[in-house]
């Protein structure tokens, strides 16, 4: 049985501890370790990365661009996947949602250089794409959408505080949900504009909750401003068809008014029924004059390091449900 060789650059962050946990049950794998205290080594790190097979880039911007420079000229051998948002709009990188189209999935399959997408974005993009490239939501259509995650998704000094009972106590505020980027331009929106193929930037509002993990993106349209009358059901039928050969991307049942699946049987809508799962789970909602779009997956998952490891599998020729159920 052959085995690759993977390299996690910056194993100690909340990603890479995922994708290191995952990448554990992997047949195909065997992990490269650095010493803990050459982490940060600059000489350690660039002879790790150009040992590797695989190298996951689970780092700030900045480093992720300086790991990438660390590669040596001669090296065509090592794939990169990078979980950071340095490089989801690179025109020299492939972003890494599979599911979007043959071609999306062909062009991840030949890549060395793939950019894992953001966790909002993903939610985002994947009812988004199919509506926009056929033309059923205009390219200009004035997008609003808003999302609510776990706190493990904003990083680990947000999971500090959270988990810290001295500030939860003194600060009551944490045990409510909190908006932020409210200046309307959270660093998802880039991809998420130029993935879908909207023209103008959409509005996106990002909500943090005082739970650990899961996490749904809403986009309300509103039927009047479509080229045609489309109906909730119409969009959905659409969505199912488009995604009804894919593993991990699911339209769930058509329910006009309630998101209920997977639920406890009650009216309110879970952002966590995805978690410990690579799935992401798509729901249509509304009437004749407003429809919502809904997608829910786990930040830490499909989100994040199973988006990772989903890539990797593709890029290496593997199934690329391994070490994903």
């Amino acid at each position: 049985m052959q085995k690759y060789t993977v390299y996690v650059d910056g194993q100690a962050g909340t990603t890479g501890l995922k994708i290191n946990e995952r990448l554990m049950n992997h047949p195909y794998v065997e992990i490269l370790k650095i010493d803990e205290d050459k982490r940060k080594d600059l000489n350690e790190r660039k002879k790790m990365i150009n040992s590797a097979d695989i190298v996951f880039l689970c780092l700030p911007d900045a480093a992720s661009i300086e790991a990438v420079s660390l590669i040596e000229p001669s090296n065509t051998r090592t794939k990169i996947l990078d979980a950071s948002t340095a490089h989801r709009t690179n025109p020299n990188w492939t972003y890494g949602i599979p599911e979007l189209s043959k071609e999306a999935r062909e062009k991840i399959a030949n890549s060395s250089r793939t950019a894992v997408p953001g966790c909002y974005a993903s939610s985002f993009i994947l009812p988004l794409y199919p509506l926009v490239q056929s033309g059923i939501i205009p390219k200009d259509y004035p997008i609003t959408s808003y999302g609510i995650s776990g706190y493990s998704g904003a990083g680990k000094a947000a999971i500090a505080d959270y988990t810290d009972p001295d500030i939860a106590t003194n600060h009551p505020t944490y045990l409510a949900p909190r908006p932020y980027a409210l200046g309307l331009t959270h660093k998802h929106i880039p991809e998420m504009q130029k993935i879908v193929g909207l023209e103008h930037k959409p509005i996106f509002s990002p909500i943090v909750n005082n739970y650990f993990k899961g996490l749904s993106v809403s986009t309300m349209i509103h039927t009047r401003l479509l080229p045609k009358k489309y109906t909730p059901k119409d969009l959905h039928e659409y969505l199912s068809n488009y995604y009804k050969d894919e593993h991990f991307v699911k339209v769930m049942p058509f329910n006009p008014t309630e998101c209920s699946v997977n639920n406890l049987g009650d009216k309110f809508f879970t952002p966590i029924a995805c978690n410990d799962t690579n799935y992401a789970e798509i729901f249509v909602c509304g009437n004749d004059e407003q429809i919502l779009l809904l997608t829910r997956l786990d930040n830490l998952g499909k989100g994040a390091s199973g988006a990772a490891i989903q890539n990797m599998n593709i890029m290496l020729g593997l199934d690329e449900t391994l070490a994903l159920e």
